[in-house]
């Protein structure tokens, strides 16, 4: 570590260089700037850099190395491990970067390093373009991508990796590096799946596919009829076209929009069949669904960049997710998934079931994306207000996935779970992938500045 006064004159220097702001403990807005959306994160790093652009990354990059300090990188701050922030280290903080152009003759997108995935689906959806984006409005872009990517238009047109045409990086020795398929492709390759290990993104650029328009039925049913309504979301995805995804869920109807007035705080089943396409193909398609007796609907074309503000978590609040990748969804498996349904801590807490195949499981096998080929995910997402239930709400997640162990395929998509340690990011990366992208941090990040991520070790 340096001396407290070479660590003065380096910060005084960094504040008079940096073109954005930069907080330090006791700093007005400090506590602010380091608050991430998950309440159980509280970390004080020594320094919060607010990067504007990718001269200041650079900037910050080198003030952290100068002072020896590890660095965590804050996109969208929504890591439920609280990833974006580190106790005495550097933040560079990219939130003040969230530039998005899109160029529609290309079909392609630039998203800044810092943009969000309503500020990526915003300006795509004047020009008809979408691609795979989180299914929360309020992801980080960068993250979202680099660590895999599965959103509502991965079966229609794969996961967000598949989609990365290019990524600027500023590297751990405070290097500008572009990685594509025809630059530096080994690290383009790391990119896919690697998350941050290998420098910070100040800029990604992303295929777009035509998407004029989006349709869903969401049906709200009670929990007597979950177990049906459960089993024909499973047959009618399995034989629909790719454009068709979405998910069945369990949930404490929330004060919604989409929640009738008597049904909110209540527990309810609800499947939500989202489709890249037409209103009247997406109707044909949800109409056993629609035949249960249910609660309330919401049926018909909704505006994609909508559609994924509907299951925000909402900020302020503590959060426990974890995930398993399923190699079949059989009966068994179904009466399991509607047990934890059925035993959901009323906080605001979501059970999930998604459905894969399609483009995810035709997509390019090459990627650390291990989790490509299982047909389901089932995503518990615990989320909740008082200290006191932190107990009962990361027990149910670690009992949910306890009863889907049997249908596992042991892989798992890493932005899905916390740190859930080092056997997990194998298995979020694949065995053999780990050891590669271990070669490959070893040169581009040697002493391991970047580890607040799912972090892969210098070989």
């Amino acid at each position: 570590m340096a001396s407290p006064s070479k660590a003065g004159a380096a910060l005084a220097a960094l504040r008079e260089d940096l073109v954005g702001d930069v907080f330090a403990p006791g700093d007005p807005g400090y506590d602010e700037a380091r608050a991430v959306f998950n309440v159980m994160i509280d970390r004080r790093p020594a320094v919060i850099a607010q990067c504007v652009d990718e001269d200041d990354v650079v900037r910050a990059v080198r003030f952290g190395r100068e002072l020896d300090l590890n660095i965590a990188v804050r996109g969208g701050g929504h890591s439920v491990a609280g990833m974006a922030v580190n106790d005495a280290g550097l933040v560079v903080d990219l939130r003040h970067m969230r530039a998005v152009s899109v160029n529609p003759g290309a079909e392609a997108v630039r998203v800044a390093g810092g943009a969000t995935m309503s500020d990526l689906d915003r300006a795509c959806q004047p020009h008809g373009l979408a691609t795979t984006g989180g299914r929360a409005s309020t992801t980080g872009v960068g993250g979202f991508v680099l660590g895999g990517g599965s959103g509502w238009l991965d079966r229609w047109c794969g996961l967000a990796v598949d989609n990365l045409l290019g990524v600027e990086l500023v590297t751990a020795d405070g290097e500008r590096v572009h990685a594509s398929a025809d630059e530096n492709p080994e690290l383009f390759w790391g990119l896919h799946g690697g998350g941050g290990n290998f420098g910070v993104a100040t800029a990604l650029t992303l295929k777009l596919h035509e998407l004029p328009v989006f349709s869903i039925a969401l049906v709200l049913y009670r929990p007597e009829f979950g177990p049906e309504a459960v089993r024909t979301y499973r047959e009618l995805i399995t034989a629909a076209p790719d454009e068709a995804s979405g998910g069945v869920l369990y949930l404490t109807g929330p004060p919604e929009d989409f929640v009738p007035p008597h049904l909110v705080g209540t527990l309810l089943c609800g499947a939500l069949l989202t489709y890249a396409g037409p209103e009247e193909d997406m109707r044909k398609l949800a109409e056993p669904l629609l035949a249960l007796p249910h609660e309330s609907e919401i049926v018909g074309v909704m505006p994609y960049a909508d559609v994924q503000c509907m299951l925000d978590d909402p900020p302020g609040m503590r959060n426990y997710w974890s995930a398993e990748y399923l190699t079949s969804a059989p009966d068994e498996y179904l009466d399991a998934f509607c047990a934890g349904g059925e035993a959901l801590p009323p906080t605001g807490t979501i059970h999930v079931l998604f459905p894969q195949g399609g483009a995810i499981a035709a997509g390019p096998h090459e990627y650390p994306v291990p989790y490509r080929d299982a047909p389901w995910a089932v995503h518990p997402f615990a989320i909740w207000e008082n200290p006191a239930d932190d107990e009962r709400c990361v027990s149910w997640v670690r009992d949910v996935r306890a009863a889907a162990r049997p249908w596992s395929t042991g892989a798992v998509y890493l932005n899905f779970i916390g740190d859930e340690g080092a056997e997990r990011v194998v298995a979020g990366l694949g065995p053999e992938n780990t050891r590669r992208l271990a070669d490959l941090k070893r040169r581009y990040d040697p002493d391991n500045v970047f580890r607040f991520n799912h972090n892969i070790r210098p070989a």
